[in-house]
Formats: structure tokens, sequence, C-alpha cells
């Protein structure tokens, strides 16, 4: 009988999933490149538990055409020898793929990743996408406020300003003086960057790590940036935050692909239906899961959970309109997530629903 460390390190093994004889017989030599050892299943029905406790699971296009329901999880790579890249990732979205590899060109990254293994500390982050169903429907407070509920609990915690054309995150933070890396400082980031550098680099605020943009002129940010980024705070943080832009570009698909929940912000007006219509259809293709956050009372009655039954999506929380909240921001200070208010309830509830609270910690 196996002892617990020895069914323990049996756990940390990337998983390895297909049938395809020629496929499997490239991933097992990009393992033994990687000097790691793999387990091998024949199917996702069949993984078991392996599913959710291996660090990285590599599933094969034919693999993935079965479409088992299982646990959405971080860490799953769709890897394929034959079919575009572009035609592959609607089966990974299926699965809740968070990359697609067509082999061969992108054999060193999956070298690199399954070798980087032994440097994961626990699961890959949880990474949480927000955007707003219009302008000022008070997305990036949320992201910002989100954030701090979970670093000032304890999560070690990212906050991503993803949207150059908004104010910063920053600024919400009252921060925007503090020192720390910001977006156009890693604008021709490529490949690798390491967690510890990066970790410490960024700007720190209660706790909190944050990468947002400065006020000089706008640099775009590609997606390999974006994927640096990601791939790195996977390694150091357990949750991400990511406040998006409402243009959905590269970076910006890359980013809900990795997220395991996009919390859409929008408050309960009539009109405003119409646009969280259109921004839930423009995402969704990219997206494992979307649920509603609505700000109230709307100005005509209209309630939370009619709001979410017209634009069709499941309800997260809802947001009472607070002035302080509007009074804060103008002073510079942050949010307050410590007291009694809407917005320290939601977050908390928020947190509970995504796992990263446990439902003991709203006190």
């Amino acid at each position: 009988m196996p002892s617990s460390d020895q069914v323990a390190a049996e756990r940390e093994r990337p998983l390895v999933v297909t049938e395809d004889p020629a496929l499997l017989e490239e991933l097992l030599r990009l393992a033994a490149a990687a000097e790691i050892d793999v387990e091998v299943g024949p199917s996702l029905s069949a993984s078991g538990p392996q599913w959710s406790s291996s660090p990285l699971v590599l599933v094969g296009f034919d693999a993935a055409a079965a479409r088992p329901t299982l646990p959405r999880r971080s860490g799953v790579v769709l890897v394929t020898m034959d079919e575009p890249e572009v035609g592959a990732w609607q089966r990974a979205v299926e699965i809740g793929a968070e990359h697609v590899v067509v082999l061969p060109d992108g054999e060193q990254w999956l070298i690199q990743q399954l070798a980087e293994v032994d440097a994961i500390n626990g699961a890959p982050a949880s990474v949480v996408s927000i955007i707003g169903a219009r302008g000022g429907a008070g997305a990036s407070v949320l992201a910002t406020a989100l954030a701090l509920t979970a670093a000032q609990r304890g999560t070690r915690t990212l906050l991503v300003d993803a949207d150059p054309l908004a104010g910063g995150v920053d600024l919400i933070l009252g921060a925007e003086d503090s020192p720390g890396l910001r977006w156009p400082d890693l604008a021709g980031a490529r490949g690798r960057l390491a967690p510890a550098s990066l970790d410490e680099a960024l700007l720190w605020h209660s706790g909190l790590a944050v990468l947002s943009w400065d006020r000089t002129d706008i640099v775009e940010i590609s997606a390999e940036a974006i994927r640096s980024v990601l791939d790195a705070s996977s390694r150091s943080y357990e949750l991400v935050v990511i406040d998006l832009p409402r243009r959905i570009d590269e970076g910006s698909r890359e980013v809900l692909r990795r997220s395991a929940t996009t919390y859409l912000v929008s408050p309960a007006e009539v009109r405003a239906t119409a646009s969280a219509l259109r921004t839930a259809g423009a995402i969704r293709p990219y997206s494992r899961e979307i649920r509603l956050v609505v700000r109230g009372p709307g100005p005509g009655g209209l309630d939370a959970l009619d709001f979410a039954d017209a634009v069709g999506l499941p309800l997260a929380a809802e947001l009472t309109s607070d002035s302080r909240v509007v009074q804060a921001l103008e002073r510079g200070d942050a949010p307050n997530v410590r007291g009694r208010t809407s917005m320290a309830k939601a977050c908390v509830a928020l947190l509970q629903d995504l796992g990263v609270l446990g439902t003991t910690s709203a006190a």
C-alpha cells in the first residue's frame, strides 16, 4: 500500500489525456525533455480525481471531442498536431482549456510549462474578469473593491487594469504616486516573466499587488505581453482580478479564456439591458461562465432579478448605489470594504461564490 507521501507525489504529476498514438508519443517525448514524469489517461471521463489534483492537464484534440461534464479548473491545455489553432479554440472553450498548442510549433512553450510544474506552489491562481455593460457601470470600482476584500482577508491577490483608456485603478486606490511597475514598462514583454521578480516590482497598496497604467501616452500592449503576465501571476498569487475594457481585442480574448468567471456589471436601467445583451454576446464565445452584478435601484423600478431575466444571465450579486463611494473616490480614498456597506457585502459574497473565501469569512 503506498504511503501518503507517495500518493501526494502521484497527484502532483501532469496529466496527459489522449488516445492518439502519435500525439501521445510526442507528449511523452516533450515530458522527457522537461525531465518530468506524467500520468496518462485514455479519456477525460476516466480521469477521476486526477482532473482536479494534477497541476497541469494536457488534453489531446481527440479526447476533447467527447466533451464530458467536468468541474472547471485552471491549468488545462488543449494540444493538437493537425487542427489549426483557430478551429481548436471552440473545443478548448468547451472543456475549459486556457491554451491551445499546435505541435510542433508550440513544443518549446509546452516543454517550459512542463518544466515549471515543480515551481508551482499549490494550485494556479483563480482568474476573474470584470467588465462593464456600458461606460460608468462601476466595473473598475467593483474590481478594485473585490481585490481589496480578498487581500485584506489573507488571499494573495493581484489587481490588473487591462483598460488603457480608463482612469487607472491606482487612482481608485489613491495610489497613483506610489512606486511600482506599470503596463508601459511591460509593453515589450515576451516569453516567460520570473514570478518572483514581477511580484517584487509591482505597485503594492494595502497588501494588494497592482498592475495599472501611468498618465503618459497610451502604449499598445500585445496579447503576448498579457500572456506573460498571466503566466507569471498564476504562480505568484491565489487570485487575479482583471478589469477589462469593453472593446474585445486579442488581449481581452486571452484574458476571458483564462478567467474562471467573468462578471458583467450593469446599472438596473431599461436601456442598459440592450448594452448588457450586446456585451454578453461579444464575450460569450471566449468565456467559461458569465454572471451579472447589477447596481440598483433602477430609476424606473427595474429590480436586479428582472434585469437578469431580461439579459438571460444568472445574477451573482446586487449593489446599492452609495454616494459615499463616489465621495471617497473624489477624495482619492479607496473603496471601504471593511464595513457593512453594500459593496463590502457584495464582494464577500462574490469571493465565497468563487471559493476564495469560506462561508465563515464574511464577519
